[in-house]
């Protein structure tokens, strides 16, 4: 992990009740340990009450749907070297 220095995070997007607590969690423990690491972290989430979009969470945060066509987008302008897609719900 020592060539990579920016990745991307799919957050764990809308949530419904009753689920995806666990995906919001994991999703902001990745993004801790990759801070802790000196990765840059770019996360895309289109939900405001999740702990992964908490400030200083992650580097950049686009509250964005998790769909192809934002996805792209973030990644021309971002240009992370890893994509990190285990975190949605």
């Amino acid at each position: 992990m020592k060539n990579i220095k920016k990745v991307l995070l799919l957050g764990s997007g809308a949530l419904k009740i009753g689920e995806a607590g666990e995906f919001d969690y994991s999703g902001s423990q990745a993004l801790k340990a990759l801070k802790e690491e000196g990765i840059e972290t770019i996360l895309i989430n289109p939900n405001i009450a999740t702990v992964q979009t908490s400030e200083g969470v992650a580097d950049r945060i686009y509250f964005l749907p998790v769909t192809p066509f934002f996805v792209e987008k973030v990644i021309k302008k971002e240009q992370p070297q890893g994509i990190l897609l285990a975190f949605g719900g």
